[in-house]
């Protein structure tokens, strides 16, 4: 029997759910402009599948390489979801973007 199929498809699961927290707290704590960061990660972690040789390995560092890539998008996305109060902005942040519902309690 071939496991390596589901076991691929679990990493993936594993690596998507683990990027996404990865996601909110970059966010959170940095802001969007840390995407070069993601771009860097991803397409080291896609150059480095087309050079290891065992097959597992490659296709693992693929969907981790194209995940964070995936990440940016998913990055812009949380600001736009923290400006609409879904997620709570960072005070602490100067460039922290801020909530739609602060602002209506700041200008009563």
């Amino acid at each position: 029997m071939h496991l390596m199929g589901l076991l691929l498809g679990l990493s993936t699961f594993v690596i998507i759910g683990a990027l996404h927290p990865v996601v909110i707290k970059a966010e959170y704590y940095i802001g969007k402009q840390c995407w070069p960061a993601f771009l860097a990660a991803g397409l080291g972690c896609c150059a480095a599948a087309l050079l290891v040789r065992v097959q597992w390995m490659s296709a693992l560092l693929a969907v981790f390489g194209f995940s964070l890539l995936w990440s940016i998008g998913e990055l812009f996305k949380q600001e736009k979801r923290v400006q609409k109060g879904w997620f709570p902005a960072n005070p602490k942040r100067h460039n922290a973007t801020s909530s739609p519902l602060i602002d209506a309690d700041s200008a009563e």
